[in-house]
């Protein structure tokens, strides 16, 4: 009997843990907005990324607030800041904020959003204060009185997406509470076993097992997130790096659970080796 609620415990340890590493990271780093704003912050130095997010800022600019009879006195700052974006002062704390409205804009309740934004997509970048950096510089440069837009919204994903935030958004937190009752499970399953190096051994191989189903459900949402389309150039490169990002952060879990897995289990095979031989 003892042996039975030892290996039921395990796999319900298992099982819970299936669930809860996902959720806890999800959580950490996408929605909690610190963890997103560490998690997509490089993305701002990637090369294609900064001339296609320049290039938008210099647009949504010129578009709107220059009156078209000053275009040309503007053109040459535009141009000189579509091209060196990245090294204007406060370029830095410009993304960051970036990033925090966007984060903000995205998982925010859709009832409280703006009329402009589209409460259907899956993700919306707000870039007003990148844009707003090439206003001071275009201002500092001819002295044209120009005042930066509160909002300059480029949407990713397609519609019906914003589902998924909001489950998500409700239910990965949750991860911390199934993690721990993994680890009543463990503790139960050690508690009960009569040859316990088989805890440690059975618990081990299911971190291995884990650790390769994550892997392959981490490939398969990456693949299903690329191969839907937004239609705008700088939402692509953004959504193509940003799974990158995720899949390279996440698979540091995925690495730290197998090299945990496998200690388990070389230290469960010990213990058996050891018993054995002081019984022999």
């Amino acid at each position: 009997m003892r042996t039975f609620v030892s290996a039921m415990a395990v796999l319900i340890g298992l099982l819970m843990a299936a669930v809860a590493v996902p959720a806890m990271w999800v959580d950490r780093n996408i929605v909690q907005e610190d963890g997103f704003v560490a998690l997509t912050g490089p993305l701002g130095t990637d090369p294609a990324f900064q001339q296609r997010l320049a290039a938008a800022a210099v647009n949504s600019l010129s578009a709107d607030r220059i009156p078209e009879a000053l275009t040309e006195l503007a053109r040459p700052v535009l141009d000189n800041a579509a091209q060196s974006l990245t090294g204007l002062p406060g370029y830095p704390e410009a993304w960051t904020e970036t990033l925090r409205k966007s984060h903000r804009l995205s998982f925010a309740d859709p009832n409280t959003l703006p009329a402009e934004v589209d409460g259907t997509s899956a993700l919306t970048l707000d870039v007003a204060p990148l844009v707003g950096l090439v206003a001071t510089q275009v201002a500092d440069a001819t002295g044209l009185p120009l005042e930066a837009p509160d909002q300059v919204l480029i949407t990713i994903g397609q519609s019906n997406q914003r589902q998924i935030i909001e489950q998500v958004s409700a239910y990965a937190p949750m991860g911390y509470a199934v993690a721990v009752g993994a680890a009543i499970a463990f503790v139960l399953a050690f508690a009960a076993a009569r040859r316990r190096w088989t805890v440690l051994a059975g618990a081990g191989a299911g971190a291995l097992v884990l650790a390769g189903v994550w892997k392959l459900a981490s490939d398969a949402v990456g693949r299903a997130v690329d191969g839907t389309s937004s239609g705008n150039a700088v939402a692509e490169i953004f959504k193509r790096e940003f799974v990158a990002a995720s899949a390279a952060g996440f698979g540091q879990w995925i690495l730290a659970a197998a090299v945990a897995g496998a200690v388990l289990l070389v230290l469960g095979l010990v213990l058996r080796i050891v018993g054995g031989r002081r019984r022999a």
